[in-house]
């Protein structure tokens, strides 16, 4: 019976590296190793006929040889796997795996819309720094040290104290410092549009801590607060459709001299009133005539000429939009892309 093994053991090895597909192994496991015809089985069966000197020996020759079989069908299984992975023919007539395609942020797609309807009429894009002089955001603009007017702006300040001739270092507050840098670095005519990142110490539903302002600027000979309404209508009509209404409020600013505020009517409730709005009208911003004072501060002689400026929140213009619903501003900066894939 141990010649039997041997020439069995022999015939299997030479067999198994025959074999290159699955079928084949499992057919050459089943003819060794089946319960009811299996060659080694068989002999497994004949051991209680063997004398019992012998039984132990032949048994254990026996068990070696199975596990031997079970070792080198495993070992050729995972070759004949990687073979079919490497051999794997790739066919090129087959559409390729289209990449998941993103697009311009909501914030960034309001930038570009504001200030292509602001080209049209003829204002020039401009952009200044974020990190600004006390000078520009506040003193230039007709806001002294220690004005009340200073406060309500809950800057951010770099600074502790003034460290040169035009104070302290802030995080721009309002786009309107790009007003002053306009006004000082270029000479009338001046057209300009600046879009600007802002900071303020302030979050809700309707704020949030950067955001993003635009600030317009004409100053000429002659210029009227006739100028500036026909502006502010051309531009609602353009951005929010003829069926929003805006209305103009009496404020007061210190870089503008008459001033009032613009609101639109809540594309969310459609003048109803809701979280976001409260009464129906949101508020888009600031806007009026050019203070003389801030001309005088730029070195621009104000009896020769005149002009008006007006400062909105992008992202609160774009929630106001027809057909866009958004009731918190602060979802625009969540990452949520369940939410921003929707536009």
């Amino acid at each position: 019976m141990k010649e039997q093994i041997k020439q069995l053991k022999d015939k299997f090895l030479q067999e198994v590296e025959k074999i290159s597909d699955l079928a084949g192994l499992a057919e050459l496991e089943i003819r060794y190793l089946g319960r009811k015809a299996g060659e080694l089985t068989k002999i497994l069966r004949g051991l209680k006929d063997v004398p019992g000197v012998q039984r132990k020996e032949i048994g254990q020759l026996a068990n070696e040889f199975k596990k031997e079989i079970e070792e080198k069908i495993e070992k050729a299984k995972k070759l004949i796997q990687v073979q079919a992975k490497t051999e794997s023919k790739v066919d090129v007539t087959l559409p390729g795996v289209s990449f998941p395609e993103g697009h311009l942020h909501l914030v960034t797609q309001a930038i570009r819309e504001i200030a292509e309807i602001f080209e049209q009429i003829g204002f020039v894009r401009r952009r200044y720094p974020e990190v600004e002089w006390d000078w520009y955001a506040f003193e230039s603009l007709n806001m002294p040290l220690e004005h009340p007017a200073r406060d309500e702006w809950e800057t951010f300040f770099i600074d502790k104290s003034p460290i040169g001739p035009k104070g302290q270092r802030v995080l721009t507050p309002h786009s309107t410092s790009g007003t002053a840098r306009e006004l000082e670095f270029q000479k009338p005519p001046i057209r300009s549009i600046n879009i600007a990142k802002c900071y303020r110490r302030q979050i809700d539903a309707s704020h949030v801590p950067m955001f993003h302002q635009f600030d317009g600027l004409l100053v000429d000979e002659k210029v009227t607060i006739t100028n500036l309404k026909g502006t502010l209508d051309y531009f609602v009509k353009q951005f929010f459709g003829s069926e929003r209404k805006a209305r103009i409020r009496p404020f007061h600013f210190r870089f503008t001299e008459p001033s009032f505020e613009v609101d639109v009517s809540c594309g969310i409730c459609n003048g109803k009133g809701c979280k976001v709005c409260k009464e129906g009208w949101l508020e888009l911003g600031g806007a009026g005539m050019v203070h003389p004072n801030v001309l005088k501060a730029a070195k621009i002689d104000p009896k020769k000429y005149s002009g008006f400026a007006f400062g909105w929140g992008v992202e609160r213009t774009y929630m106001m939009k027809s057909g866009l619903s958004v009731p918190d501003i602060r979802l625009l900066y969540s990452n949520d892309l369940r939410f921003l894939n929707q536009f």
